[in-house]
């Protein structure tokens, strides 16, 4: 099953969906040390291990981070090679003041914004959408 590549179909049935609870980026050196169900994304970079998992297991393990975010789902699943969906929606994030960092996974694209912008983040991206 793949994707959709065309910016427009994207863009008009992306439909920003605001996933429930607050979630933060942490780094660690053994993922043993957190169970891979709690945790909603992983990276290996040089440095350490990135994930991102709730705010209240980082608070119980312990974890430090520095940037509580919301997550927002494009519910539109887009093709890995489509063009131009994520410059869109940055894009009209960033004229509204609202930083972004973005997953793209097999499905759908991932947005984590500032706990404090998502509603105005929500509202920017049904706004693109229209």
């Amino acid at each position: 099953m793949t994707g959709e590549v065309n910016l427009d179909i994207l863009l008009k049935t992306m439909k920003p969906k605001l996933n429930e609870g607050e979630f933060v980026f942490c780094t660690i050196n053994d993922l043993s040390a957190v169970g891979v169900d709690d945790v909603l994304m992983f990276f290996k970079e040089s440095e350490a291990i990135t994930i991102i998992v709730k705010k209240e297991l980082a608070d119980t393990l312990r974890l430090e981070y520095s940037f509580i975010s919301s997550w927002i789902t494009l519910t539109v699943h887009s093709s890995l090679e489509a063009i131009g969906l994520t410059a869109a929606f940055s894009k009209a994030l960033s004229n509204n003041g609202i930083s972004c960092n973005v997953i793209a996974a097999f499905y759908y694209d991932h947005i984590f914004v500032d706990k404090r912008d998502a509603e105005k983040a929500m509202e920017v991206l049904s706004k693109l959408s229209e």
